[in-house]
Parts: C-alpha cells; sequence; structure tokens
C-alpha cells in the first residue's frame, strides 16, 4: 500500500464526525487551516468533492458519506489493536519460553503451574527441559532455571533458592549391606553412582572438606548418568551411592527412602537462580513467573 493513500484519512474523519473543521482540528490539536488543506488534497487526489462547504454548516457528499462509513469501521480496528500494544507493557500475557532442568522442572515449577495458569490466563507457558547448559538467545528462550555456578557472567539472575546443601545418599538396604562411610576416604570401598554433565561430558567431581582443606575422591563407580532423576532411582534400588543437593533428594530423605551421610563434610553452594540477558528489560509474564515462585517458596 502507497502510504500517499492515507495522507488526509485522519482530518476527514475528524471533520466527518464533528461536521465542523473548527472542530476537527480542536481535536486533531492543529489549525483550522492545517485541516482544511489536508482535506482539499485528499479530494484532489480522488477527483472528488467529500463535503458541501457554507459559512454555516458542513455536509457530507454522497461520496463523503461512503467513504467515511466504510474507513471509520477499520481506524477504529486500528485503534484499538495499537492500544492493545500497551497490554503487553502491564498486562501478563502471550508466550513466556524457558528452559530448565528435569529435577528443577519438578521440584520448583510444576509446583506452581496450577496457581500461575490461575491467575494468568493470557500466559502460554513453553517449557524445555535439558540437563545441559542452554545458550537462551539461539533457543530463543526468554529465561533458565539453572545452578548459578553454570550462569553465564552477563546474565541478569533472580535467586530461587537459598544456598544448597549437598550429601552423600543411599538407600537403607544399601547401608546394611556395605555400611556407612563416617569420611571421605571410606568411600573407596564403595559404589559410587556417577552423573556425568551433558555439556562438558565430565563426571561429576565429589567435592568434600578434611580437616579445613578441601579433597576430592575418586568413587569408584560401574554405573554412570546423565540425568539427575535416574540418579535417584538408582540409589533407592540400591545399586550404589549418590552425590546429591538436599533440595533434590528432599522427598526421598522425609520418606526415608534415601538416608544422608557425610553431610557436615560438603560445603554448601549457591542456590538456584533464575537468569536471562541482562540488556532484556524484564516482560510482565516472566515477571509474574518470578513473584509466583517466591510466594510459593516463602
Amino acid at each position: 500500500m502507497d502510504k500517499d493513500q492515507l495522507d488526509g484519512l485522519l482530518p476527514f474523519l475528524a471533520v466527518a464526525e464533528h461536521l465542523s473543521f473548527t472542530r476537527a482540528a480542536r481535536a486533531l490539536n492543529v489549525s483550522p487551516t492545517a485541516v482544511s488543506k489536508s482535506v482539499q488534497q485528499l479530494e484532489r487526489r480522488y477527483g472528488v468533492t467529500l463535503f458541501q462547504r457554507t459559512t454555516r454548516s458542513v455536509v457530507l457528499t454522497e461520496p463523503g458519506a461512503a467513504l467515511f462509513q466504510r474507513v471509520r469501521h477499520a481506524v477504529s480496528d486500528i485503534n484499538d489493536a495499537l492500544a492493545g500494544l500497551s497490554d503487553y507493557q502491564t498486562r501478563p500475557t502471550g508466550t513466556l519460553r524457558l528452559t530448565m532442568s528435569r529435577m528443577t522442572m519438578m521440584l520448583l515449577v510444576e509446583p506452581v503451574l496450577p496457581e500461575f495458569r490461575e491467575r494468568y490466563p493470557d500466559v502460554t507457558l513453553e517449557l524445555s527441559l535439558s540437563e545441559g547448559a542452554v545458550d537462551l538467545a539461539s533457543g530463543r528462550y526468554d529465561a533458565g532455571i539453572r545452578l548459578e555456578e553454570t550462569v553465564e557472567k552477563d546474565m541478569a539472575t533472580v535467586r530461587l533458592t537459598p544456598a544448597l546443601r549437598w550429601s552423600v545418599v543411599g538407600s537403607p538396604e544399601y547401608f546394611a549391606r556395605m555400611g556407612r562411610p563416617r569420611k571421605p576416604e571410606d568411600l573407596t570401598a564403595h559404589e559410587g553412582l556417577v552423573y556425568r554433565f551433558v555439556t562438558s561430558g565430565q563426571r561429576h567431581r565429589w567435592e568434600f572438606t578434611r580437616r579445613g582443606r578441601d579433597v576430592t575422591v575418586d568413587v569408584p563407580g560401574r554405573i554412570v548418568v546423565n540425568d539427575r532423576s535416574s540418579l535417584l532411582a538408582l540409589a533407592r534400588r540400591g545399586l550404589g551411592l549418590a552425590y546429591v543437593a538436599d533440595l533434590e533428594a528432599a522427598g526421598d530423605l522425609a520418606a526415608g527412602r534415601l538416608e544422608p551421610v557425610l553431610r557436615d563434610h560438603i560445603r554448601p553452594t549457591a542456590g538456584v537462580h533464575l537468569y536471562f540477558p541482562s540488556r532484556a528489560q524484564m516482560q510482565p509474564a516472566l515477571r509474574a513467573f518470578i513473584d509466583t515462585l517466591r510466594q510459593r517458596r516463602a
């Protein structure tokens, strides 16, 4: 569409609604001369007379009335559409795309989804589950949820959990069969369930503190997995010990399916954070999601 085709339409509509060039000019906050000039240019462009003007009145001609009836609804729709853009700045709406691990989904996000859906019915959530690190830009994600230590430094972050406590866990059956390690060095006589990081491919190092210094124990392990849920499932079956955060094993620990050891030998680490590009403005849907998570945790 040629943009010149739209020139003069707003002044025409204003005059047609008010049947006065003076009142139309006042509504548009311009001079009556400017309104008259715009209408005259529109008439010359299409070779028709849109208004009959006298010193006392302004009346639509037949082509003017026909144009007014057809255009005013279209312009009203356009104005409504433009006004609706402000909703995206104030009201949570649209699609929110998030990436997180399966464990984060289960422990932090699933419990708040019913409340979030009820409070913000105009928001569509797209939740992508992945154990590895994810580039938000290439994946077109609005935000991600990960351990703080894995988040890029140029990201803005929002803390979702306190610092994480860690422990080595095993099933009651495993400890009845193999005994309980009392110090980190005892783990060399046990069977470990090893987690391999998806992105780096490296095995998770079992790190402890011993007499004030940090030590790493090479625990024998003949089962290696890259999924945290599977790590816990195998531990519940008594196949070995797993090095996990208390948060992810909370249900199993509370139910007695798993029991912790060596907790006092492991330093706490930074908690789980939601992160997004620091240069990006936080959209209302993301802010609403964060608020819901925080309220639930509180």
